[in-house]
């Protein structure tokens, strides 16, 4: 049992399992939970943020496992239990974003795996993440895949656009409100190395699925305007695949008092999570409970 893992509450804890479970390139460390390990539950997959790890943002697990559904999280590649701190650093980025989209559905994979039960119901699945987290997990969304409904937060679908200088359109680096990006993005890449993990790069394989996405417009590290951007581009999608675009359901703050306006959503916290519960919830077809259950343990 990891330290992290013992400093969970321990309403949370007692419904919460660790494990390994092998991956293409070595064992991913996830933490699952379920509301009662006693009925099948459809199931969200989190990918957390960069230099953070599975463990954290015990209430968003719990709100998920008051609602009826399983939580599972995955440590991002070099994060939490196999930390590698140098490839944490932002120039590396791109390949934690490629090898975690890669990881995904040996993730989903595991939890059919005989140990579990058959607890989680992967015909009711869903995925959704963090910052970088979010980005690894709409690439994914780029192929053929399973999931039901997706969620991101601080996170970006257009990547050209938080990691290319230049390629946000300068009448575009403020809105005309004081929303303008600060410090931008934390590194710039190579053009075509970005492309190749770009959501929108690979938007023709994006099935339109319900999507939540929340975000701070006042975020230093992923401006709003880059996933504005996204969202627009991904609306176009939809009708051009004569898809509904109201499945794609947006929610913003002005400011929220975050840490850079991007780690969580400060002031907000507890309206994010609850949003994201219920529209979880509602997409997987389960009844609400107690998602609103107030703070549980730390909420970073």
């Amino acid at each position: 049992m990891t330290e992290r893992f013992a400093g969970l509450p321990s309403s949370l804890r007692e419904r919460c399992r660790v494990a390994r479970i092998p991956g293409p390139s070595g064992d991913i460390p996830i933490l699952v939970a379920h509301p009662d390990w006693k009925a099948p539950a459809p199931v969200v997959v989190w990918l957390h943020g960069r230099t953070a790890h599975k463990e954290l943002d015990p209430g968003r697990y719990l709100r998920w496992i008051r609602a009826g559904m399983g939580a599972c999280a995955m440590d991002l590649p070099a994060h939490g239990e196999r930390s590698d701190v140098g490839r944490q650093d932002p120039s590396q980025s791109l390949d934690t974003i490629a090898r975690a989209a890669g990881e995904i559905d040996a993730v989903v994979t595991g939890l059919n795996d005989p140990a579990w039960s058959g607890m989680f119901d992967l015909g009711r699945l869903a995925i959704g993440g963090m910052s970088l987290g979010g980005m690894a997990a709409l690439l994914r969304l780029c192929e053929p895949h399973r999931f039901r409904a997706a969620s991101v937060e601080g996170s970006a679908g257009w990547l050209e656009g938080l990691y290319v200088p230049g390629a946000l359109p300068v009448p575009e680096q403020g809105d005309g409100e004081g929303r303008v990006p600060v410090s931008g993005a934390p590194a710039t890449h190579d053009p075509a190395a970005v492309r190749r993990v770009d959501p929108v790069a690979h938007l023709e394989g994006f099935v339109p699925i319900p999507l939540l996405v929340l975000h701070s417009e006042a975020d230093r590290i992923v401006p709003w305007l880059v996933q504005r951007r996204f969202v627009e581009r991904l609306r176009s999608h939809y009708r051009a695949r004569g898809a509904d675009e109201s499945m794609i359901e947006v929610r913003t703050w002005a400011s929220t008092g975050a840490p850079l306006e991007h780690v969580g959503f400060g002031r907000f916290s507890n309206d994010a999570k609850n949003t994201q519960a219920e529209f979880l919830a509602r997409a997987l077809g389960v009844g609400r409970e107690s998602i609103a259950g107030g703070r549980a343990g730390a909420e970073a």
